[in-house]
């Protein structure tokens, strides 16, 4: 069973999903072996942390942990001679994943799935104090620390300046990492202002103005009853006005 793992160089998600599905080729071997759920989640981890190694060296910036779970213990495999192993659709190797196995040579077809879960640790903005939803983020609010960035599927902010000024969404607590999800832009503008409207496309712009039926802050979807009464949708630039195409 001591056999090496030739990783190739490759993008980081390519060499962790192949390192998986090399292990995973050996599992049937190990299924016929004494203690063959054990011996899998050994071969699991080694071929595992040889994927991590290759994905840190690629200059991802952040630091992998990778931990194998185990087949449901009340598995009885059939001896298979050729297992296929397989990312089910959607998946992604990063926080909570698993990998399939099926036989495809074997007396009896089976098809399992092994748990995985992968941690990415990486400097993120953390939260020194509880935030109220609706309450502006200043510079003194986060400090830097190193988190999980795959434990939840919402991206980190890690840039200070993608944070500061935005707005909480929703009750944050100490010590939660900043994620995109968690802050929306201040509002340039309440409900009911006068705003700048500009319609533009095939080379044209015309500047017209209207009451905005929400607040909105830059980058962000509103809409906009024109002086005539039509109502138009756009996004909110810089300057506060909206940008209909």
């Amino acid at each position: 069973m001591n056999q090496g793992l030739r990783l190739l160089r490759c993008t980081p998600g390519q060499a962790l999903a192949g390192a998986l599905l090399a292990f995973s080729a050996m599992a049937a071997a190990a299924q016929q072996e004494p203690d063959g759920a054990a011996q899998l989640v050994r071969i699991g981890q080694h071929f595992a942390d040889e994927a991590v190694l290759q994905v840190q060296d690629a200059g991802t910036g952040l630091r992998l942990q990778v931990q194998v779970g185990q087949l449901d213990s009340r598995l009885r495999l059939a001896a298979c001679a050729r297992v296929e192993p397989y990312l089910p659709a959607g998946t992604r190797l990063w926080g909570r994943s698993r990998i399939g196995l099926r036989c495809l040579q074997g007396r009896v077809a089976w098809n399992v799935f092994l748990p995985v879960t992968v941690k990415a640790l990486g400097p993120a903005w953390v939260l020194q104090n509880s935030v109220s939803a609706g309450q502006v983020l200043q510079a003194e609010d986060a400090i830097e620390a190193e988190v999980d960035w795959a434990e939840e599927a919402s991206p980190i902010q890690a840039n200070a300046r993608a944070w500061i000024g935005q707005v909480a969404t929703r009750p944050l607590a100490a010590g939660q990492a900043l994620r995109q999800n968690m802050l929306r832009p201040a509002p340039l503008f309440a409900a009911g202002t006068q705003v700048k409207v500009m319609l533009g496309g095939g080379g044209f712009l015309v500047t017209s103005s209207g009451k905005a039926m929400a607040a909105a802050g830059q980058g962000q979807t509103v809409r906009v009853r024109l002086d005539n009464g039509r109502m138009l949708s756009g996004v909110v630039d810089p300057e506060g006005a909206v940008q209909v195409q």
